[in-house]
């Protein structure tokens, strides 16, 4: 009986080894200066492809001519 009780100890002791490895918790802090000028430039690049899928209006329309 005595190994049954040592092997519910280490049994124990694991799991309170697992439970506590899985309370870390890794943190990774991004400089906000940095973050921001991202933003931006992810923001840029949108606007960009959206001018460039904009067909272009004919010259005609523009100056209020008809066809």
């Amino acid at each position: 009986m005595q190994k049954r009780g040592i092997a519910n100890l280490w049994g124990s002791v694991g799991a309170i080894g697992l439970l506590l490895a899985g309370c870390v918790t890794i943190n990774i802090y991004f400089p906000a200066a940095a973050a921001e000028k991202a933003a931006d430039k992810i923001i840029d690049e949108v606007w960009q492809l959206k001018q460039e899928a904009k067909p272009a209006t004919p010259a005609a329309e523009i100056k209020g001519e008809a066809k």
